[in-house]
């Protein structure tokens, strides 16, 4: 055999299990590599003190549980306090922290004028804020001409400037000390658009854009981390609780949860995220994170795909009628499924507690 083919097989080879590493991965391959080979979450953030908004469920409260388990400060913020100290006292509970070492924060993301108080009492506390994590939100779900303009005005007000607001709060005493990270958790619908959210989209792509710029402008400050985190669908209740055509009525229910990311998978590459210093890391199992690199470097290709769903939606749409146009979301799910991953590829599918 000549050493031409021989390469020629071993380079075929390689490019069949990077394939099928691909088809079973949960993350881009950065952020998979700084799992396998970078820094410990458990080495990295010893002894930081850190504030995580939207703690009172989903993504935000994992992360608190998570947190908890290792030697950090933790300052819980949220709207529903009662929910903020049913966190707090879990993580009490099953974590190595201390009353003194959690502090519950009641936070209003759209109320910005309280959020350089807040800054100021975290603090007074802890003497310091070292990781800020941006993850307060909320989606929504109907067609653009049946959504009032209120719901775009909510979404913008909450995920791109109420999150602005806090971050430029909390800045200046990272810029004084010269070391500090902005970790916020934005969307993959924040690089992929999506029918039936279009308010959502606008909000995660605007609050991208922000996050970007920032990071150039604090270029001169290489001790300060801008990092942007984007998951696809994770179990929550961020379903349950999207806002539906007006301000008023929420959709209620998460539907079929199935092909969504276990939350505790998700948060630990946050933390693995964190640790490394990354400064974008897309987190989603298959086929969205396949949807991502289409969007990435086959962009006409991923309009044809997109464009499949959004027919499929308006044939689901009229066939039941608009009474159950909330319901949509699911179906995207399920279309994306059909057209990226069939059943063929599930076994290379991980299992995952």
């Amino acid at each position: 055999m000549s050493w031409e083919l021989l390469l020629a097989l071993v380079a075929l080879l390689a490019f069949v299990v990077q394939l099928l590493y691909f088809l079973r991965a949960d993350g881009d391959l950065t952020l998979l590599w700084a799992e396998w080979q970078g820094r410990r979450p458990e080495q990295e953030l010893t002894n930081k003190v850190i504030w995580v908004t939207g703690a009172s469920s989903g993504i935000g409260e994992e992360l608190a549980y998570q947190l908890s388990k290792l030697d950090v400060s933790l300052v819980l913020s949220a709207r529903r306090v009662h929910e903020l100290e049913r966190v707090k006292r879990k993580c009490l509970e099953n974590g190595n922290l201390k009353g003194k070492d959690i502090l519950v924060l009641p936070l209003d993301l759209k109320d910005m004028s309280s959020h350089e108080a807040a800054t100021k009492a975290v603090v007074k506390e802890f003497g310091k804020i070292d990781i800020l994590v941006n993850n307060s939100g909320r989606s929504h779900c109907s067609w653009c001409l049946e959504t009032s303009m209120d719901i775009y005005r909510e979404l913008i007000e909450l995920n791109y400037l109420g999150t602005i607001s806090l971050t430029k709060c909390v800045l200046p005493h990272m810029v004084k000390r010269k070391q500090g990270k902005i970790i916020t958790v934005t969307s993959i619908l924040g690089h992929v658009s999506m029918p039936v959210s279009s308010a959502y989209c606008a909000s995660k792509h605007a609050l991208r854009g922000f996050l970007n710029s920032l990071r150039i402008e604090l270029a001169t400050y290489p001790g300060i981390v801008v990092s942007n985190i984007c998951p696809g669908p994770v179990q929550s209740n961020i379903m349950k609780n999207s806002l539906t055509k007006d301000v008023t009525t929420i959709l209620g229910h998460n539907g079929d949860q199935y092909r969504q990311m276990v939350t505790s998978r998700c948060v630990w590459l946050i933390l693995i995220s964190m640790a490394n210093d990354l400064k974008e890391v897309w987190i989603a199992e298959q086929p969205f994170l396949l949807m991502l690199y289409l969007c990435q470097y086959m962009p006409t290709w991923s309009s044809w795909v997109i464009n499949k769903v959004r027919k499929r939606i308006e044939n689901f749409n009229n066939s039941v009628g608009s009474r159950t146009i909330a319901a949509l979301s699911f179906v995207i799910i399920f279309v994306l499924v059909q057209i990226l991953y069939t059943d063929d590829f599930r076994i290379w599918k991980k299992k995952r507690d």
